[in-house]
């Protein structure tokens, strides 16, 4: 017979972005909760995703700019990268955010359990032999690596997960995808002086992106000599003595010392009770209406869990969304089209709203300004090369922003607060931006597309 665990006004499965942020926001609200998580908080984002590779990706900046330091005058040599220190530091980083993470949870009074919950019934979760009653209940399991049915050996062929951790730099890759995942990898191991071909089955690398963003990355893996086949399927894999041999459809071959599969992260949804439960998965994602309820008694699903941006600021939003939604708060839907969306290669992708090619689908009468960061300041003293493209519906609202550029990311935070509280290009035309910074791009792009360019070329 199975133990009580308790009864509460929420029990969270799942402690990543989406869970722990709707606990977070629930304990906030006076709703008493537990919090069951199988490994630990923070889930992929903190352990396995935003952060660590976001640490990668600096140690790899420092690379590039002790290498490329003659050229702003500095004397210095890079002599290789240590990776047992690259991983101190990003070790260190995490430690650090989930140290204050745990702290802050347990401030909240959330009962935190470890270990695998699963859905045992429309109000309960039962983790072990006990069972955990909730008034609601919310699903947060998160995603994992996708591997096309691949033999994940971890050592030749390998997923985000194991590449995290690898104990040296390899001498050659390849990367299978070009989305987020795989061109953010592909510049560090880049960075760190390795050969990577990056293989995408469809036309442009992050192709979920703005199509002017994609080409502009091209050329800037390009210069970097980042290899890259695109519109060409993956076929199969081989190891040999050396490493892999990739086939791809019509017959070529590639070879190189590891081959990084990152086509992208599937739900994990599993063997957990939720179709038993009558939950509705469809391709192993939860399905949701407006208010993230799947339909079945008072459970709700946030996070890679639900076919909605994997991204975990999407998480939170989602996870406050519910817990504020549970107290009758009555949040506001999420715009998805609104939520900033960066990747941190180098140069830097970053972009809200819509994509010139669904802008024009969804029937809008567009007018685009593309401004080169070759005629901003501070891009032309980092050395960078890019552009701010902002689009926007004829004599209306900013529809979309993409940029790309070495720190852009910065830079869509005050984009999306043009896209979100739907500016028109004469009202930010008005703002005074600071000189010389990268955001008199966003500037400039306004100023044109309200009819007064200022420093552009004609």
């Amino acid at each position: 017979m199975s133990e009580s665990g308790g009864t509460f006004d929420l029990v969270v499965l799942g402690g990543g972005s989406g869970g722990y942020a709707a606990a977070l926001r629930a304990a906030e609200l006076d709703m008493s909760v537990v919090l069951i998580e199988k490994d630990k908080l923070g889930g992929t984002c903190l352990h396995r995703g935003c952060i660590p590779t976001k640490a990668l990706l600096h140690s790899a900046e420092i690379a590039d700019s002790a290498k490329e330091s003659e050229n702003f005058g500095v004397r210095a040599t890079f002599e290789g990268i240590d990776i047992e220190a690259v991983h101190k530091y990003k070790d260190k980083v995490v430690g650090g955010l989930f140290k204050g993470l745990t702290g802050l949870v347990k401030s909240r009074q959330i009962t935190v359990v470890e270990g695998e919950g699963k859905l045992t019934g429309e109000d309960e979760v039962t983790v072990g032999g006990t069972v955990y009653k909730g008034r609601n209940i919310l699903l947060a399991t998160g995603s994992k690596p996708k591997t096309l049915g691949l033999d994940i050996d971890g050592e030749k062929v390998m997923t985000s997960d194991q590449a995290l951790d690898m104990n040296r730099v390899p001498e050659s890759v390849i990367v299978l995808g070009g989305g987020v995942i795989g061109v953010e990898f592909a510049s560090v191991w880049r960075s760190y002086g390795a050969d990577v071909t990056i293989v995408e089955a469809l036309p442009r690398l992050v192709p979920a992106e703005d199509e002017s963003s994609s080409k502009l990355l091209e050329r800037a893996f390009r210069k970097r000599k980042i290899n890259y086949e695109l519109g060409t399927p993956f076929e199969s894999v081989k190891t040999t003595d050396s490493g892999v041999t990739v086939t791809l459809q019509g017959g070529k071959t590639l070879d190189a010392e590891i081959l990084l599969v990152a086509i992208g992260r599937g739900p994990v949804s599993e063997d957990l009770g939720y179709e038993e439960q009558g939950v509705t998965l469809e391709r192993g994602f939860v399905q949701v209406d407006e208010n993230l309820r799947t339909g079945v008694g008072n459970v709700y699903a946030v996070g890679d869990l639900i076919p909605t941006l994997q991204l975990a600021h999407v998480g939170f939003a989602e996870g406050i969304f519910v817990a504020e939604h549970i107290a009758g708060q009555n949040p506001p839907a999420i715009d998805y089209d609104g939520v900033p969306r960066v990747t941190y290669c180098e140069p830097e992708v970053a972009s809200v709203g819509l994509t010139s090619e669904v802008a024009k689908e969804r029937g809008h009468d567009v007018v685009e300004m593309n401004y080169s960061l070759a005629g901003n300041g501070k891009s032309q003293i980092l050395q960078t090369q890019g552009a701010v493209k902002v689009i926007a519906e004829k004599d209306g609202r900013v529809l979309g922003v993409h940029m790309v550029g070495s720190r852009v990311g910065e830079l869509v935070a005050e984009s999306q607060l043009i896209y979100n509280w739907e500016a028109l290009p004469s009202e930010v035309a008005q703002l005074v931006h600071p000189h010389p910074s990268q955001s008199e791009a966003l500037g400039e792009a306004h100023l044109a597309l309200a009819g007064k360019p200022l420093h552009v070329h004609d």
